[in-house]
């Protein structure tokens, strides 16, 4: 129970949080800051505020940003949407929604304990201080929430040097947030960015002596550069999520499944299916059924290659210009006019191609097919480079099911469901936009982002 005195201590510091407010337009009152520095200065500062309130109090500052984003869902993702023309607007509706439900909050802090002849001992969930994240221009709102809410339960703060490909929607979610947490009654700049983030000032994050963690949400790169900072580090890095199908399957439903999850946000997910190995006596009837759920299967080779030139660049990687774009978008350049209702491109293709090796991130689905379960496993692993990310399977075979996810190893194995029940969406569990595969922390939550302390009383307390 809260005494009297730090009631009235709360009242005081959201009265004078709403003045401040009110008496300046400058963009830092909200967390956004010309200079790095000046950034990582104000959050370490709220840090050390924010953990003089108890989990009761914390939990109402997540609570009132849950609803502010949740007021603010339409607007971030159009912003989004029209910032980095990438996705599907209704989908990122959808997909900010589920990390503003499902994302952890104080719930997640368990702690543990031991007792015995000698004593007891308490293991309690501690917080970093202060977070350094580096966020995607993929999953720019739903990322900085989805973290914000997490790393804010274990008593965070966070700075974020968002992709400046979404800066003025990144920059827009950390306001948003912070007014929230004001208003609540917390300290401002809890959240903080920088107003024109660079690889420079991402930089001066990463080494900064005041940054206790570091996580990256992004590709290959990003992690790399957290990862020999020097710093503890958390990365999230890329995928190339494979879909296994045998004999065995329930194939009108797989056919469904694979089309939604590799077409969600038109595949920018890096959950997302990237290719499909299929099981060569049910392949025909696979591709039948993508059909019939508003896919478009490309056979002729002269329009393959054509597709092959417009989305891949000169050194056979995904074309910026045409990642997150529409199915029917990319159709209509290679001289295909198809219905806005087309969701995604198949193509059935040898495992060598470049469909299959690289990550596309757009609506285009490559089919191998295989002789046996065994070889599609074989297949599987091979072109999921070993990044542990995500796989999923149809079959009703257990054993085969098994064989699988002992082999893969990924984070995330999804059985006879779309990627994206993965993160919560049809399937059981939490959600989280920051998938740690390659530091193994797996999907992140509020005690990802805490450190385990060990508090012993030596011959007491034991009652057993």
């Amino acid at each position: 129970m809260k005494t009297e005195v730090q009631q009235l201590e709360q009242i005081v510091r959201r009265v004078m949080n709403e003045i401040i407010l009110k008496q300046t337009n400058k963009p830092n009152s909200f967390g956004v800051f010309e200079e790095m520095e000046d950034a990582i200065e104000a959050a370490w500062s709220a840090q050390k505020e924010l953990v003089k309130y108890n989990l009761e109090v914390r939990s109402k500052f997540i609570s009132a940003l849950r609803n502010a984003c949740r007021e603010n869902v339409e607007l971030l993702s159009k912003m989004a949407y029209e910032e980095t023309g990438m996705g599907r607007y209704e989908d990122k509706i959808k997909k900010n929604i589920l990390v503003i439900e499902k994302t952890p909050g104080v719930e997640d802090l368990k702690s543990e304990v031991f007792s015995g002849d000698d004593g007891l001992t308490l293991i309690e969930l501690s917080p970093y201080g202060l977070i350094g994240a580096i966020t995607p221009t993929t999953n720019p709102s739903e990322t900085i929430i989805c973290n914000a809410i997490g790393m804010i339960a274990a008593g965070n703060a966070v700075v974020f040097s968002p992709h400046p490909s979404a800066k003025e929607t990144s920059l827009k979610t950390v306001q948003i947030i912070n007014e929230a947490i004001v208003s609540a009654g917390g300290p401002n700049n809890l959240v903080t960015t920088v107003k024109e983030p660079t690889l420079e000032k991402a930089e001066i994050m990463m080494k900064h002596k005041k940054i206790n963690l570091l996580v990256a949400t992004g590709g290959p790169g990003v992690v790399k550069a957290v990862l020999s900072s020097g710093k503890k580090a958390i990365g999230a890095g890329a995928g190339n999520p494979p879909a296994v199908v045998d004999e065995t399957a329930d194939i009108e439903k797989a056919a469904k499944d694979i089309i939604d999850g590799c077409s969600f946000d038109n595949n920018l997910p890096c959950i997302a299916e990237k290719e499909v190995i299929v099981v060569d006596v049910v392949a025909d009837y696979l591709i039948f059924n993508m059909k019939k759920n508003n896919a478009y299967e490309i056979k002729d080779i002269k329009l393959l290659e054509k597709l092959e030139k417009l989305i891949l660049n000169e050194h056979g990687y995904p074309h910026k210009d045409f990642i997150g774009k529409n199915a029917d978008y990319i159709l209509k350049r290679v001289g295909i006019d198809c219905s806005p209702e087309v969701r995604a491109i198949i193509v059935e293709v040898q495992k060598s191609h470049p469909f299959v090796q690289k990550e596309l991130m757009m609506p285009v689905l490559p089919i191998v097919r295989v002789k046996d379960i065994s070889e599609a496993i074989k297949v599987a692993v091979e072109v999921e480079h070993g990044f542990k990310h995500t796989a999923i399977m149809h079959s009703k075979n257990i054993d085969r099911l098994t064989a699988l996810a002992k082999e893969i190893q990924t984070t995330i194995f999804v059985k006879n469901g779309p990627s994206y029940a993965g993160i919560g969406v049809g399937g059981e569990g939490y959600t989280t936009f920051t998938i740690a595969g390659p530091t193994g922390e797996g999907l992140t939550s509020a005690k990802t982002f805490t450190r385990k302390r060990r508090c012993v009383l030596v011959g007491g307390f034991s009652i057993k």
